[in-house]
């Protein structure tokens, strides 16, 4: 792997006014306790994991109408915990609850739609109207409401009013297409479904009525459609079942209080969906104690973010990030909402957002990065960052000259968070910490409370060289169980069939002992293995990624002659092609940077690299085409086109040397 190189170090000013040494010296004070920093921090949260949990709820000041009986049932159950059992809460009130009435909560920012805002006392409004409406419709606890939507500021309201009356949340981005959106939403059986007349991306307008019509006709249980204006026609509605304007579906204004749903810590708040394009996704639920300690936990100690912040995060409600995001409220920071494509109409158009609007923590993922790496963009000499505290990365690992990019072409002083979980927690296991240095090709950390470690082949745990991902024991935001999955077969295969009792993620990582940090090598399940050997496919992206000509890789094992064999396919960089000189080039870096078992067998150009609709790479997909397994639920792909290119290359792959040769595509 590149060297890990130091970054940034945060000055002795924030750490001190930082909310994870604040979180600290409680717990020294309270503890008796001397901690030297944040690993024997996180080593303490771990070892004491019922102390951590409750200090934590306390510090958080979450409201509950009842306290928990105890922190967690029996830790030795995994699955099966049942954390903060006796408690009754509401989630969508403690987002909600004692902020400025005057101060903004919610920014919206689109491509070419005029900016809207919201304060504290217009969002807490509209989320009770529509709330009371819900309940007059007979959404009780339990229920399901799902949306189809683009990421607009009615979106957030229908999800924290879904909260306030205990139904369960689901939704998708309206880039989704129509076969996605009802293998997903169909299995929960929703009985109110908010959606869009449209949306805009690079500055053309596309409309969703149709779909949302397919949509609402796929899924039978869908008794309500709640219709929201945004860029689309609203005359072209008439053949969406069940409808009604989002205007005329709001409760009127009311005297009396709100009360919100009381509901138990397990209660689900939120089903998720796997993202993967071989038969219907999974579906995840999981609980609003769970997701509402621990998502506060990432934003407020390890994002540093309260009351004054402002955070922007590239997402769609189809990624968890979406509800990670929204989760910031809780802490009183505001959240800036922007839908559409971030490089339009120019690549500054997003970095002006982020100055006007005075952004303090940026999400964006390791494909944009890279992106604007690859056009050569300097954001610092366009716009005025002098706000922006913090950027947080994931969706994918960052190469190790993307991480130099964050602070040379950016800021030079900015915590720089690169992050890593996934849906399945709704959360992260490794997070950075305003408390240390930020190096190279690292996570800072595990996240406080989480028994991350890197197991090898034996279920050992190891330092310094690559090991599986797992967590040793639950914690709070992991599933409560997969829908339709009585007996817990599908959730236990998913997680703990590899080592029994420990819950295996499905990436690999090295955890470092000089540091503390975390690096992530890709999925395990995506991982080389030419003559045995165990190869990350990051290692090779990681290299690769330094040729000029290239602007993307993806590199897949073929089953070849007793042995597997690594095929890379490269995107080139417009007016170039793949030849033999740039060939030579990409095997001498990797032999050289990497070593000679990383070098590919087989080289060839691909119009594109097929990517989920969050922007992870597809690896699987392709894999399953070149060995002639079936692809399904191309819906799920953001470009679902370039499979076709795959299947017409796999006949070349499976001819002889000279075939191949002859063809003078493949190098």
């Amino acid at each position: 792997m590149s060297p890990r190189t130091l970054l940034w170090r945060p000055s002795k000013e924030r750490v001190e006014q930082s909310r994870m040494l604040a979180f600290m010296r409680r717990l020294e004070k309270r503890h008796g306790l001397n901690i030297s920093g944040y690993r024997a921090l996180h080593q303490w949260s771990v070892e004491k994991p019922e102390v951590f949990w409750d200090e934590l709820w306390q510090f958080l000041g979450i409201r509950s109408t009842e306290n928990y009986t105890s922190v967690v049932d029996d830790l030795t159950k995994f699955p099966g915990a049942k954390w903060f059992p006796g408690a009754v809460l509401n989630y969508a009130e403690n987002i909600l609850k004692d902020h400025n009435d005057r101060e903004i909560a919610l920014i919206f920012r689109g491509e070419n739609h005029m900016r809207r805002s919201f304060t504290w006392a217009a969002l807490r409004n509209q989320v009770e109207r529509l709330a009371t409406r819900m309940r007059e419709e007979g959404i009780v606890p339990g229920d399901r409401v799902a949306a189809y939507m683009p990421n607009v500021p009615e979106t957030v309201i229908a999800m924290l009013a879904s909260s306030a009356v205990g139904a369960i949340w689901s939704s998708c981005a309206t880039d989704v297409g129509v076969t996605a959106a009802i293998d997903r939403l169909g299995q929960i059986e929703p009985k109110l479904l908010f959606t869009a007349d449209g949306y805009t991306y690079k500055g053309k307008p596309f409309d969703v009525t149709e779909k949302a019509a397919e949509i609402v006709k796929g899924i039978p249980s869908i008794t309500r459609v709640v219709l929201c204006h945004y860029a689309g026609d609203m005359n072209k509605s008439d053949g969406i079942p069940h409808r009604i304007h989002w205007e005329d579906y709001l409760a009127k204004e009311k005297g009396e209080p709100f009360v919100y749903e009381p509901l138990p810590a397990s209660h689900p708040l939120v089903i998720m969906f796997s993202s993967g394009t071989t038969g219907k996704p999974k579906c995840m639920a999981q609980s609003q104690a769970g997701l509402l300690v621990n998502q506060l936990k990432e934003v407020s100690l390890h994002h540093d973010l309260g009351t004054g912040d402002r955070m922007l995060y590239i997402t769609t409600c189809s990624w968890m990030m979406w509800n990670w995001m929204l989760s910031a409220l809780g802490t009183g920071c505001s959240i800036v909402l922007f839908d559409g494509n971030p490089s339009y109409p120019d690549t500054a158009h997003i970095w002006r957002i982020l100055e006007e609007e005075k952004v303090t923590c940026f999400g964006l993922s390791a494909s944009y990065v890279h992106a604007l790496m690859a056009e050569g963009f300097i954001p610092k000499e366009h716009v005025d960052l002098s706000s922006l505290k913090s950027i947080s990365q994931t969706g994918s690992a960052l190469s190790d000259a993307g991480f130099h990019y964050i602070y040379e072409a950016i800021k030079k002083d900015v915590h720089f968070s690169s992050i890593a979980g996934g849906t399945d927690i709704n959360g992260c296991f490794c997070l950075g910490n305003p408390l240390e240095p930020v190096y190279s090709n690292e996570l800072q950390g595990p996240g406080l409370g989480e028994p991350v470690a890197a197991f090898n082949d034996k279920g050992e745990p190891v330092f310094d060289e690559q090991g599986e991902l797992v967590c040793q024991y639950p914690i709070p935001p992991m599933p409560l169980y997969f829908w339709d999955d009585p007996s817990g077969k599908r959730y236990h295969e998913a997680y703990f069939d590899v080592f029994p009792g420990v819950w295996r993620h499905g990436d690999y990582i090295e955890i470092h002992s000089d540091t503390g940090g975390v690096t992530f090598y890709g999925r395990s399940d995506s991982v080389l293995k030419p003559s045995g050997v165990r190869i990350g496919t990051s290692e090779i992206y990681a290299q690769v990624q330094k040729i000029d000509e290239v602007q993307d890789s993806l590199a897949i094992g073929q089953q070849h002659e007793g042995d597997e064999r690594v095929i890379l396919f490269v995107q080139m960089k417009d007016e170039v092609a793949l030849d033999r000189d740039i060939a030579k080039k990409i095997r001498h870096i990797l032999k050289v940077n990497a070593s000679p078992r990383h070098v590919p067998a087989l080289i060839l150009e691909t119009p594109d690299v097929p990517r989920t609709l969050n922007g992870k790479l597809i690896e699987g997909a392709v894999s399953n085409i070149l060995h002639h397994r079936e692809v399904t639920n191309r819906d799920a792909m953001q470009n679902p086109e370039v499979l076709d290119f795959f299947i017409g290359i796999r006949e070349l792959l499976e001819s002889s040397a000279e075939a191949m040769a002859a063809s003078g595509l493949v190098f």
